[in-house]
């Protein structure tokens, strides 16, 4: 059975109703992000509960703005060894991708308010991510597939760190695109790593098919 790391559901409903979001988001980062090793830097965060999971249940953008100025004052704050990364989980705003597309360009404007560039940067998924060029049935794609909007918050000195230790990390991004490839639309759905599969099944986890 999966147990659900802390997390913090800032500026709405009461945490119980946030955790299926949280399985959701940890489902598919231990078999899609983990299990097909679409980042190779996720695992060990992930192992020592590194990873800090924030749920915001507004359905306005300005109150998604005002949780993740939050959250990234409070990843600035925090010591990397007990929190290296936020996972900002948006389930019930920025739905349609071209929206969240846009609000990504006021979100790196807090970063400069808040004069963390250079110190966080931020990177994003969502359930319909769509690489320009490609389209939208593209499994290329799936690779910033998450079940929700989501705002990845990552240190600068750790993703330093990462490539020093992975020095072709450039190559990350095109072996991505193959493993998909290879997995085809058909794997990426056998996942089962879209929203709702905490509600589905609460206590089943199966093995993530091998790239």
């Amino acid at each position: 059975m999966m147990t659900t790391p802390p997390f913090t559901a800032p500026a709405s409903a009461p945490e119980e109703s946030a955790e299926p979001y949280v399985r959701d988001t940890v489902h598919w980062l231990e078999r899609a992000v983990i299990g097909l090793n679409l980042c190779p830097f996720a695992k060990a965060v992930h192992v020592k509960g590194q990873i800090h999971y924030a749920v915001t249940l507004a359905d306005d953008p300005a109150q998604v703005l005002d949780v993740l100025r939050s959250e990234l004052t409070a990843l600035a704050l925090a010591e990397p060894e007990r929190r290296d990364t936020t996972l900002l989980v948006v389930p019930r705003c920025l739905t349609d991708f071209i929206d969240f597309n846009d609000f990504l360009e006021t979100a790196e404007a807090v970063l400069e308010e808040l004069d963390l560039v250079g110190t966080l940067q931020i990177a994003s998924f969502h359930p319909r991510y769509q690489f320009a060029g490609t389209a939208e049935d593209d499994v290329t794609n799936c690779t910033n597939r998450s079940p929700y909007p989501t705002l990845h918050l990552l240190r600068e000195d750790s993703i330093d760190r990462a490539v020093e230790v992975f020095p072709e990390a450039e190559t990350i991004y095109e072996r991505n695109m193959e493993v998909l490839r290879r997995l085809g639309l058909a794997g990426w759905t056998a996942l089962e790593v879209g929203a709702g599969w905490a509600r589905r099944s609460p206590s089943t986890q199966r093995e993530a098919p091998q790239a």
